[in-house]
């Protein structure tokens, strides 16, 4: 698991859907695999817009946001399945 300090931090506030997921996308194309990176946004609609991001990318989401207060999401990029073969 990587340490929060390692974190790659993406800090989306005060923009609105569809942007706080774009910026986390773009984050995670450049980011090697396994790194994680932190969302913060304001947007209502990311509470509903990054868990289906990432569950459609078959990214790993580590932490959402609580039931109050700022949204911070944790998101790792998979390493590569070990063995699987390429196409």
């Amino acid at each position: 698991m990587t340490p929060e300090g390692d974190d790659i931090l993406v800090d989306a506030r005060g923009h609105h859907c569809p942007v706080p997921t774009l910026r986390l996308r773009r984050a995670l194309e450049a980011a090697g695999d396994g790194v994680v990176v932190r969302l913060l946004a304001d947007d209502p609609m990311a509470r509903i817009d990054v868990p289906h991001f990432v569950q459609e990318a078959g990214l790993e989401l580590l932490e959402g946001p609580a039931a109050e207060g700022p949204l911070s999401f944790r998101v790792r990029k998979p390493h590569p399945e070990a063995g699987s073969p390429s196409r």
